[in-house]
C-alpha cells in the first residue's frame, strides 16, 4: 500500500507548494511509493488523515510546518478513536514550515532529501501527546496567557516574515503587560494567584527560538508546565533572553518562575484568556482548561 503524503501548500509562508517538485524528488530518491494529497483549506488535513487511518494506510507523511503536523496528528487520533489506537500507522515528517519546531525537538533533519531517507529507514518510536480540554491533541506545546496573546499579535503582522516576526510580536505582547488571576491544580500541587503565563510542553522548543518548557521530554510520560508572574514590563524584558536558553541560565531558574512535571493539570482563570495548541489559536477567551498526557501513543519515524 502506498504512503499517504498530506501536503499543506500554504506552509512556510505559502512556499510549500513551490517546493512540491523538490518534495516529490526526495521521496522518489528514497524509494518511497506514495500518493500525494493537497489540503484545500484549514481543517482539511485532519479529514484526510482520519480517512487514511480508517482506510488502513500503513504510513502517513505530513509535508508542511508545525501547524500541518498538528492537523495530521489530530486527524490520525480521530480516526484511531474508531479503529483502535493500536492500529495507528506511523507518521513521517517532510519539513516545509518556517520554524519546524517538532522536527528540531525530535532531532530530525530539515533537509528534504535527508528527511525522506529517515522515513525510508522505518525506525519507529512512540511519542507522548498532550490533550487539552478533551478536544485537541498537541505534539509540542499549548499555552494560555502571554504566549497565545503574542500568537494573536504575530498573526496580524504580515509585512515581516520568519523569526523576526515572532520577536516583534513578543515585544508588542510584553508592552501590553497582561496578567491573569488563576488557580492551577496538578498532581500533588496547587497554586492560586497572579500569573503572566501558563505554558504546557511536550517538547522544549517553540516559535523557533523559545525554550518555554526547557526540560520537557516527549518520551517521559509527563507534561511539563511553567507558570510565573512578572509585575513590570522591564522584568519581563530582562527575562526574555533567558527564554532562548535551553540549559544553564534558563528563565525557569528565576525564583518567580516555576517549572513542574505532571501527568495532568487543571487551570481556572478569573479573566478570560486566549489559548493555543501547537501555535493554532483554539480560543480567544476561555476560563477553564484541562490538560493530560497520553503516553507513548503516536508512532513516529525518527533517526
Amino acid at each position: 500500500m502506498k504512503a499517504i503524503v498530506i501536503l499543506n501548500p500554504y506552509a512556510g509562508r505559502w512556499q510549500a507548494l513551490k517546493r512540491k517538485p523538490e518534495l516529490e524528488t526526495a521521496l522518489l530518491k528514497a524509494g518511497i511509493d506514495y500518493e500525494l494529497l493537497i489540503t484545500q483549506a484549514p481543517g482539511h488535513g485532519p479529514e484526510l488523515a482520519a480517512k487514511a487511518v480508517l482506510d488502513g494506510s500503513l504510513l502517513i507523511i505530513s509535508a508542511g510546518g508545525d501547524g500541518s503536523i498538528s492537523e495530521v496528528i489530530n486527524g490520525m487520533m480521530l480516526g484511531a478513536a474508531s479503529v483502535g489506537f493500536d492500529r495507528l500507522p506511523p507518521v513521517g515528517i517532510m519539513p516545509l514550515g518556517s520554524a519546524n519546531d517538532l522536527v528540531v525537538n525530535l532531532k530530525l533533519s530539515t533537509n528534504l532529501n535527508e528527511a525522506a531517507q529517515i522515513i525510508a529507514s522505518g525506525n519507529i518510536k512512540k511519542i507522548d501527546l498532550g490533550e487539552v480540554n478533551k478536544t485537541r491533541y498537541f505534539d509540542n506545546n499549548s499555552a494560555i496567557g502571554l504566549e497565545p496573546t503574542i500568537t494573536l499579535i504575530q498573526q496580524q503582522i504580515t509585512w515581516i516574515h520568519g523569526v523576526i516576526r515572532y520577536l516583534l510580536a513578543t515585544l508588542l505582547g510584553i508592552l501590553k503587560n497582561p496578567h491573569w488571576d488563576i488557580q492551577i491544580e496538578w498532581d500533588n500541587g496547587i497554586y492560586q494567584g497572579p500569573s503572566s503565563l501558563v505554558t504546557t510542553g511536550n517538547c522544549p522548543l517553540t516559535g523557533g527560538l523559545f525554550f518555554m518548557t526547557p526540560h520537557a521530554n516527549p518520551f517521559d510520560g509527563l507534561l511539563t508546565f511553567v507558570y510565573g508572574y512578572m509585575a513590570t514590563r522591564l522584568q519581563v524584558l530582562r527575562l526574555l533572553p533567558r527564554t532562548m536558553k535551553p540549559g544553564a541560565g534558563s528563565y525557569v531558574e528565576h525564583p518567580d518562575i516555576h517549572e513542574v512535571h505532571s501527568p495532568w493539570l487543571k487551570i481556572k482563570t478569573h479573566q478570560p484568556t486566549p489559548m493555543h495548541a501547537d501555535g493554532e489559536i483554539q480560543s480567544t477567551a476561555i476560563n477553564e482548561i484541562s490538560y493530560r498526557i497520553i503516553p507513548e501513543v503516536l508512532p513516529i519515524i525518527l533517526n
